[in-house]
């Protein structure tokens, strides 16, 4: 990315400060234009839900990855469950989506409690040998007792298909039937995941991020301090594809060390990721070190507070140049983590020469993201996020502590304690989210006249523009005449 006017160079710019100019272009449609990153994760979009505990979950891992995407399990989940995560991620399919399950001797209640665990609106009910008998939506409680059981206001008029249909097919049988899910089963009958209109689509548009083996990628984050060794080594162990070092300023001596020496104890074939950093000198050193992969941003989250209180961090665009010019000439790459807010930003970062972004806040409000759904005072659905150097983070990553030590902890928490985060009418899902950023990533692409990411990088020019500026190119809410 270049600057329309040579002087803007020197500012310290964020994403809101900056727009790209028209370009001649010869991509004649958006569909045409490659969006996979070029720095070899297996990523075919270049969006990676980051590590927090509201955002990063089984669920989320499973949607993402098989759109394209990655997702980084926090290092503060238990290696057990961590365990059990990665080997589930590695059982999924990569086109059928996996259900809401229940038996039907459930109660309704009970139906009501999980079915926003997916965003398919549907739970499939299914007998003791996991055959789909039916399939239970919200409409099916309207005015039932809610311990009553599903089997008795289930939908039982159900088509299935099995393992062998295309997504053109399921699409064109559920269009025909005018039903909203399609259980898919294996010769035996047994239930083996589903499809819904909208996923068969999207298994046409996306790729998922697969393995050599064709399995899922996993990646999962570590801090810099303990036994990062060991903590590494068991995650090679059991599959994990992408280690993230991470921790708060990565521009240090024990995160640079940390890096060397997981890098010496997995070999050369793991991907590591280290985190964070705003400058071009702590990018070249973590890429010395042997990272493939810098995180870039401090203080830009949508859950941070690091520059207000600490008044350190960098504007994230001018961050993310810097980084980039840094990376390049260690044959690395950068990923831009922190003020992603709507597609315009990916945009900017992508043309800035990001291989990839780092998203949280933003899907910590989808109904693949953890914990339960909650609804206001005016039944508004949101769930609650947390930022990762809160009070409620710092009590859950120190929770082994004796209560004297965890208490000194806190005073050194950041982030806000907690924020409800409102599930949006059109992007409840975390592919709702996918689809409309990657639908503007697609479409400044072919205004910049670029086919892949490599050359929206270089074709890309931006101009720097005024608050009143960035405002107009909001679309008017109301009009008053």
């Amino acid at each position: 990315m270049r600057f329309l006017h040579k002087e803007d160079e020197d500012k310290e710019l964020t994403y809101e400060d900056v727009f790209l100019v028209p370009q001649y272009s010869e991509v004649d449609s958006r569909m045409d234009v490659d969006i996979t990153p070029p720095d070899n994760t297996g990523a075919t979009i270049p969006i990676t839900v980051a590590n927090m505990t509201s955002a990063a979950g089984k669920r989320m891992a499973e949607t993402v990855t098989r759109r394209g995407g990655l997702v980084i399990l926090t290092q503060d989940t238990p290696r057990e469950k961590i365990e059990i995560t990665v080997e589930y991620l590695k059982s999924r399919h990569p086109v059928f989506e996996t259900p809401v399950v229940l038996n039907e001797d459930e109660s309704i209640q009970t139906a009501l409690n999980l079915i926003h665990k997916r965003s398919h609106g549907a739970i499939i009910v299914v007998d003791n040998g996991n055959k789909p008998i039916g399939v239970f939506t919200e409409d099916d409680a309207e005015g039932r007792d809610k311990f009553s059981n599903i089997g008795g206001v289930m939908t039982t008029d159900i088509i299935y298909a099995d393992d062998t249909v295309t997504p053109r097919e399921a699409f064109e049988k559920l269009h025909k039937s005018h039903v909203n899910v399609l259980p898919i089963i294996n010769k035996s009958g047994e239930l083996l995941g589903i499809l819904t209109k909208k996923g068969a689509v999207r298994s046409e548009i996306y790729k998922p991020a697969l393995n050599k083996k064709g399995k899922f990628i996993t990646a999962v984050a570590i801090g810099a301090s303990g036994d990062i060794v060991k903590k590494a080594e068991r995650l090679v162990e059991i599959g994990v594809d992408i280690i993230a070092i991470d921790t708060a300023h990565g521009h240090s001596r024990r995160m640079i060390d940390s890096v060397k020496a997981v890098r010496e104890a997995v070999g050369k074939d793991v991907i590591i990721h280290a985190a964070q950093v705003a400058t071009g000198k702590a990018t070249e050193d973590l890429l010395n070190a042997g990272a493939n992969i810098v995180n870039v941003g401090i203080g830009s989250g949508g859950s941070c507070t690091t520059r207000i209180m600490t008044a350190t961090g960098r504007p994230q665009l001018s961050a993310v140049i810097e980084c980039v010019k840094a990376a390049k000439k260690k044959d690395g790459h950068i990923w831009a983590d922190g003020g992603i807010r709507e597609p315009r930003s990916l945009v900017l970062a992508m043309a800035a020469g990001a291989s990839n972004t780092m998203i949280g806040t933003i899907f910590a409000g989808t109904h693949e993201s953890p914990g339960d759904i909650q609804f206001d005072e005016e039944g508004r659905p949101y769930k609650v996020s947390v930022g990762m150097a809160s009070t409620l983070a710092v009590n859950e990553k120190f929770k082994h502590l004796e209560p004297f030590d965890l208490e000194k902890k806190k005073y050194f928490r950041e982030g806000t304690n907690e924020g409800k985060i409102y599930l949006s009418e059109n992007y409840a899902g975390a592919e709702d989210l996918i689809d409309y950023l990657i639908s503007g990533l697609r479409s400044a692409m072919s205004y910049a006249g670029a086919k892949n990411l490599e050359e929206f990088q270089e074709k890309a020019v931006a101009g720097v523009q005024t608050a009143a500026a960035f405002e107009e190119g909001h679309a008017v809410k109301k009009w008053n005449y």
